[in-house]
């Protein structure tokens, strides 16, 4: 391995996104669930807190993206208010409902729901949540941590454990994969750069999937090329008012 810092990550991250798509089964399964929603008039649900919102983000109004496609992303679970705040939200039992409010999940939909540690109390009922109500529940996780700490939700559950099926992003212990000499913690996080490549798997092989089915998938253009304006404004115009955040 060479011992630049950042042929290390370049390296590192490379393993890792090879274990991460030796998940055929999983990246299969998940595909097809979001396929069939897409089919039968469901939504695409997701979710995250700290940086795991970045990838619920990651799928929601993108170039290549689903229209159905709804996140539900509190300010107060995001790092753009307050981040030390966000870290105490994210552990209060009862939370998650209040998230909910807005939305009416069915068994035709889908929630996608990251997480790094899988341990926080947010998380863990939000997906219970989804899952009361029918909806096949997709967790992004790191097992290896997620196995080496405890819960912080009165069930002793982990969002592994709450899931219809998870994928392992392969992350260290603490997610920062990079040691350097004379620094005490390791730099270098790789959960996002490998969740947001899952989750672009996934969708890709779910608009095939829907496809071959006979389904042609709603997907938004990039609103910085010369026809992507008027094909996204009528999406928009389609789903405003089931999508707020558009």
């Amino acid at each position: 391995m060479s011992s630049e810092p950042y042929k290390r990550y370049r390296e590192t991250v490379f393993e890792k996104l090879q274990k991460a798509f030796r998940q055929e089964k999983e990246i299969v399964i998940a595909s097809r669930w979001i396929a069939n929603a897409i089919a039968n008039g469901g939504w695409i649900y997701t979710s995250g807190t700290g940086h795991s919102h970045m990838l619920a983000e990651e799928i929601f109004y993108r170039a290549g993206g689903f229209a159905r496609v709804i996140p539900i992303l509190d300010p107060a679970l995001m790092l753009h208010e307050d981040a030390s705040g966000s870290t105490e939200v994210e552990r209060r039992e009862g939370y998650a409902k209040k998230l909910f409010q807005p939305y009416t999940l069915t068994s035709k939909d889908v929630f996608i729901i990251s997480s790094n540690s899988g341990r926080n109390s947010v998380s863990v009922e939000m997906a219970q949540i989804a899952q009361e109500h029918g909806a096949k529940v997709i967790v992004i996780t790191n097992y290896a941590h997620s196995k080496s700490v405890d819960s912080r939700h009165s069930s002793g559950l982990k969002l592994f454990q709450v899931s219809d099926i998870f994928l392992d992003t392969f992350g260290e212990i603490g997610d920062a994969a990079i040691d350097l000499d004379g620094l005490h913690t390791n730099v270098g996080a790789t959960s996002t750069v490998v969740g947001a490549a899952l989750l672009n798997a996934i969708m890709v092989q779910a608009a095939a999937m829907a496809l071959e089915n006979g389904v042609v998938p709603e997907v938004f253009n990039s609103s910085n090329s010369d026809v992507g304006g008027s094909h996204n404004d009528s999406l928009i115009s389609k789903y405003k008012a089931d999508i707020p955040m558009l």
